[in-house]
């Protein structure tokens, strides 16, 4: 399989990314990726592995789980540098998120202001120095005898593993296919992640998902295609307009969002003000668009 990165003034440095992942992947066995069997720099080409599919179990979500796993645990402290430290959200997401809040007509008070600020440290100091994927959607994961490969590494970072086990819940925010999970698959492979993790590493998993989870809530670029992300205020358009990408509506997404972290912050002390606010933003946009339709819970196929 021959892959040439083209396209956008980052093109070298997505295609140096993937490079660098797939040489970091290649330490796991059984293989999380397919193997790298020639570059060429100057053309920014990659020659991988051709790999067998025979497509997603009907429980794929478990061995998505362990596979991710097995992914992060590929790299550790003495990877650092190797690729760039993933960026979660800043004060910027946190003013833009207040501020859709405010067009909906919530108040907002300064116990809600300081929750977040303090989220966002805590996410920006999180331990960890797993290899994530970036991007690790439906589509971006391919199935053989029920083993996962991951392919796709132009936006690996190194991270809080928990960062990309937060996609399980908040619907895979990156990605085109929102989808919702049942809660005894969810719990199956939040499992299968810990489990694997700990087998790889000797150690549970470092990290908040719940915080995971909020960070991407308050991130308007989530809400858009890569192509479209640090260009704008998402959040501040959607009182105005909605649009559509895959399976839900910019609107749709957020309010999927606002409910799970509107579940998991029920018994947050340090998120209690989070929580009201959410809760009342959910119920405010289903209010003002009664026909927001939820996430699907089976698997869509990709389009085209």
């Amino acid at each position: 399989m021959v892959k040439q990165i083209v396209g956008g003034p980052d093109a070298s440095a997505r295609y140096a990314r993937e490079v660098t992942a797939l040489r970091l992947a290649a330490r796991v066995t059984p293989p999380v990726a397919p193997r790298l069997l020639g570059t060429d720099a100057e053309s920014r080409t990659l020659v991988l592995e051709d790999l067998a599919e025979d497509g997603p179990p009907g429980d794929w979500l478990v061995g998505y789980a362990a596979g991710l796993a097995r992914l992060h645990a590929a790299t550790g402290p003495a990877d650092t540098g190797t690729l760039p430290r993933w960026q979660g959200p800043d004060t910027d997401d946190v003013r833009a998120f207040l501020s859709l809040a405010g067009r909906l007509g919530i108040p907002v008070g300064p116990d809600v202001t300081g929750e977040l600020a303090a989220l966002v440290e805590r996410l920006q100091e999180a331990p960890g120095h797993a290899l994530l994927h970036g991007d690790p959607c439906p589509g971006n994961d391919l199935y053989a005898a029920g083993e996962v490969t991951f392919v796709d590494f132009e936006q690996a970072a190194l991270g809080n593993g928990l960062t990309e086990l937060a996609y399980l819940r908040i619907g895979f925010p990156t990605c085109w296919c929102v989808t919702d999970v049942t809660e005894p698959l969810l719990a199956r492979a939040e499992a299968a992640y810990r489990t694997t993790w700990h087998a790889a590493t000797g150690s549970p998993p470092d990290g908040d998902l719940t915080d995971a989870c909020a960070g991407w809530l308050i991130r308007g670029d989530a809400l858009v295609q890569r192509a479209h992300r640090e260009t704008t205020d998402h959040l501040a358009r959607l009182p105005a307009r909605d649009w559509s990408w895959g399976t839900l509506t910019a609107r749709e997404r957020l309010a999927h969002r606002l409910a799970v972290v509107a579940r998991l912050t029920t018994d947050r002390d340090d998120l209690n003000a989070v929580n009201h606010l959410v809760t009342t933003m959910r119920e405010r946009m289903r209010t003002r668009w009664p026909g927001l339709r939820p996430p699907p819970l089976i698997r869509p196929e990709p389009p085209g």
